[in-house]
């Protein structure tokens, strides 16, 4: 058995989520936690798969994550690259994507997600990055894979950026979406929740080592239905943790982190010492 190592919350996310991509899937990803899950995917147990960005470069393999969906560091060893129309029309629209990833910042309980504002869609301050092309992965993929890191669960969204399960059972279909799309599992720092076939709705699946199913009950505000037998997933592997770290050490290190590294210098440049 591999050996462990401490690691982070959101490289226990990556590890996990990254095994939601089997060998050969064409995947469709943005940056930051997701990427890293699909570099994580490509460089263990799926070498086959192809990730695509938004856009439009395909089967790519980035020294590191990417700032944008247009970083160059996503031009190392591409396939073939498209404009962005291809991307959704082409390949997006037909149902050639296999899996998506996307972040969440709010999300019900049938997997409608918003990514777009909180509160006041017309108070500027409340806004967050915006959808960008995440209604049409989350619309057309075969399986998407959702990552909350910060984000929440609420009774309801302040503005639907990408549809889930809608009211529940059939009435994603009755919308116009395609038979078997949608969401398929969530990755929170604690935990791993699933949806149900026959209602739509989500459920808690699994727990990551140290928490509980209390604990994450506390965070969701309704109640929150939980397998059978809720699963206790292993912490990652030290190959997982150490491919992340070379890759995406921003991940690992967190917001909090990068910002205690990054303010002396910052300082030191506005005093004109960094010069």
């Amino acid at each position: 058995m591999a050996s462990t190592v401490k690691y982070t919350e959101s490289e226990i996310i990556v590890a996990h989520a990254a095994k939601e991509i089997k060998d050969g899937d064409i995947v469709v990803i943005g940056q930051g936690i997701p990427m890293a899950a699909g570099v994580l995917a490509k460089a263990t147990h799926a070498p086959n798969c192809v990730i695509l960005t938004e856009a439009g470069l395909v089967d790519i393999r980035p020294f590191r994550n990417p700032l944008h969906i247009a970083d160059p560091t996503c031009t190392r060893g591409y396939t073939y690259s498209c404009d962005m129309i291809d991307v959704f029309a082409t390949i997006v629209n037909r149902g050639l994507v296999d899996v998506t990833f996307l972040g969440v910042g709010q999300m019900d309980r049938y997997g409608n997600m918003n990514s777009t504002v909180f509160g006041d869609y017309d108070d500027f301050r409340m806004r967050m990055m915006g959808a960008g092309g995440a209604p049409e992965f989350f619309g057309y993929a075969r399986k998407a894979v959702l990552t909350m890191r910060g984000g929440k669960f609420v009774e309801r969204v302040d503005y639907v950026s990408s549809p889930g399960y809608l009211e529940g059972y059939g009435a994603r279909e009755r919308a116009g979406f395609p038979p078997g799309s949608g969401p398929k599992v969530v990755y929170s720092s604690r935990g791993v929740f699933r949806f149900d076939e026959e209602s739509g709705e989500i459920y808690l699946y699994g727990v990551f080592p140290g928490h509980t199913v209390e604990e994450i009950r506390k965070e969701v505000p309704w109640d929150l239905r939980v397998a059978d037998e809720v699963v206790e997933l292993p912490p990652p592997t030290r190959e997982e943790v150490e491919l992340i770290r070379e890759f995406a050490p921003e991940i690992s290190a967190g917001r909090r982190l990068q910002l205690e590294l990054s303010i002396p210098r910052i300082m030191e440049i506005i005093s004109g010492k960094g010069r």
